[in-house]
């Protein structure tokens, strides 16, 4: 995270400064104008998750923003209700630590979360559209998120970085999107994802 000093006109200004009001503005804008466009369609959303499954149409989960600050983050529920979440640790912890990259000789297993049992019909169209990352523009809107940056974590996984991990997590607040989701999303390790962000 550099930081500069720059001088219009005889004054002294703070980049850093002009540059994350510039961004929250564009994130507060951005987040409001979005809400409002796909209102019909976060409605429907709503409407097919509740009417397809038991259980609430958002999920609430605390992930870790920025400064290591725990937020909660909506998404629209993608899983049936009560879904265990041993299957994501195991997954999570084999990411961080073997940095993505499977033994795939001798028949040893390759760990995918892939035809997860526990995602519902409506849930895996949502997810294989991102569709179920919309309830984030609120979070956008109050401040917790940008609309791009790294994706926010969960505290287990947080757990398990290493000391330069966390230092996106100091230095920006996460984001709905961003380089590693357009760049790499599930074709890259671990170690490259976090300088992806």
């Amino acid at each position: 995270h550099t930081r500069f000093k720059c001088d219009w006109s005889s004054d002294v200004c703070s980049s850093d400064l002009f540059l994350s009001a510039t961004k929250r503005a564009l994130d507060v804008v951005g987040s409001l104008v979005l809400l409002l466009v796909l209102s019909p369609v976060l409605l429907l959303l709503a409407l097919a998750v509740k009417a397809t499954s038991r259980g609430p149409a958002l999920f609430r989960q605390t992930r870790i923003g920025l400064g290591m600050k725990p937020f909660t983050m909506l998404k629209f529920r993608s899983m049936a209700q009560g879904a265990a979440d041993s299957s994501h640790r195991d997954y999570v912890s084999w990411f961080i630590s073997s940095s993505g990259k499977a033994t795939t000789s001798g028949g040893a297993k390759v760990f995918k979360m892939t035809n997860d049992s526990r995602i519902t019909p409506v849930g895996r169209f949502i997810r294989r559209t991102s569709l179920d990352e919309l309830p984030q523009l609120w979070n956008v809107l109050v401040g917790d998120m940008s609309l791009v940056g790294p994706r926010p974590p969960l505290q287990y996984e947080v757990d398990q970085y290493q000391p330069w991990h966390r230092r996106r997590l100091m230095d920006v607040k996460p984001g709905i999107t961003g380089l590693w989701q357009v760049a790499g999303r599930s074709r890259t390790t671990f170690d490259e994802m976090v300088r992806l962000d």
